[in-house]
């Protein structure tokens, strides 16, 4: 049993096809097949069920790529301990992100993490909360940053900032003559949500009970971002739910739109996630150390609850 040869049984499992596998690892396919099948000898065992398309591993090939992730990983710490210790920090992390805080959480702290490490490179994914866990998950990603908890146990969770849901609601709606306002006050027949694959939807489907209400709940369009969900709410005299990093954004005018909801207040925690064995857990706790110091300090502290995500 070699490095070589985890490398490879792990990129089959990613990729469930050996000719795609192969040419990630930069080796031919009848290489990468025929070192594989060396390893299944050692050990007496088969790793993947070839019969199925794509490729399955057999239960005792899901044991033994489970461990091997954590062998390399264990592995790899030894080139980033000793880069530690000569003051080097230094390497690439691959950062998935949902969508409803992309926009509004990387232009806080991308200019100061960059300027004071100018080594490590910041590549980001904009995708689902469903697609950050299968990424990590196949170790396509670094880390993730999104609603939590989400209970992995394969996931470490290290929680960054607290935000509010706030409603907002087009110019003129009856909801504004309230300072406060609650779910028994939603005109939930002009509510617009985000698609169902955005857990901020399905947050907000919990918080406001929308399960019990469908019959008055009858929005037909479901939107992608949150931009063009404010846009149709103002132009379908309707109303929404915003996380509160998105309503610092809005001029003085479009705020005045916005109203707080009453206790208990709606909140989400956001936590940067990756896999408890990774390699470059020091480096991501840097990039989130950096996130929390630019994050508005009331936004840190953490609620008595909040909303669990949906997924």
């Amino acid at each position: 049993m070699n490095y070589q040869q985890l490398e490879y049984i792990i990129a089959v499992d990613t990729y469930r096809h050996f000719v795609t596998a192969s040419e990630k690892c930069h080796v031919t396919q009848p290489t990468l097949s025929m070192m594989i099948k060396k390893l299944e000898e050692e050990l007496d065992v088969i790793i993947f069920d070839r019969t199925k398309q794509p490729i399955e591993p057999t239960l005792a090939g899901r044991k033994i790529i489970d461990q091997a992730k954590i062998a390399l990983s264990e592995m790899r710490k030894i080139g980033a301990m000793v880069n530690e210790m000569k003051g080097i920090m230094q390497g690439e992390i691959h950062i998935g992100i949902i969508p409803t805080v992309a926009p509004y959480l990387i232009p806080l702290f991308l200019t100061s993490f960059k300027t004071t490490n100018p080594n490590i490179h910041l590549i980001f994914s904009e995708i689902t909360t469903l697609e950050i866990v299968d990424r990590l998950y196949k170790g396509k990603i670094d880390c993730g940053i999104l609603a939590t908890p989400i209970h992995i146990d394969s996931l470490l969770e290290m929680p960054m900032y607290y935000e509010e849901f706030l409603l907002y609601a087009s110019p003129g709606h009856p909801v504004l003559s309230d300072s406060l306002v609650n779910t028994e006050m939603l005109d939930y027949e002009n509510l617009w949500l985000l698609e169902e694959s955005h857990c901020l939807s399905g947050q907000i489907i919990n918080f406001c009970d929308l399960q019990e209400k469908k019959a008055r709940y009858t929005s037909n369009y479901e939107v992608g971002s949150i931009e063009t969900l404010r846009r149709l709410t103002d132009l379908n005299h309707g109303i929404t739910i915003l996380p509160e990093m998105t309503v610092n954004e809005f001029d003085t005018e479009t705020k005045m739109r916005v109203r707080n909801f009453r206790q208990p207040v709606p909140i989400r925690e956001i936590s940067m996630v990756c896999n408890k064995y990774t390699h470059k857990l020091n480096l991501i706790k840097l990039l989130k150390n950096n996130i929390v110091q630019n994050i508005p300090r009331k936004m840190h502290k953490k609620p008595s609850q909040f909303i669990s995500p949906v997924f």
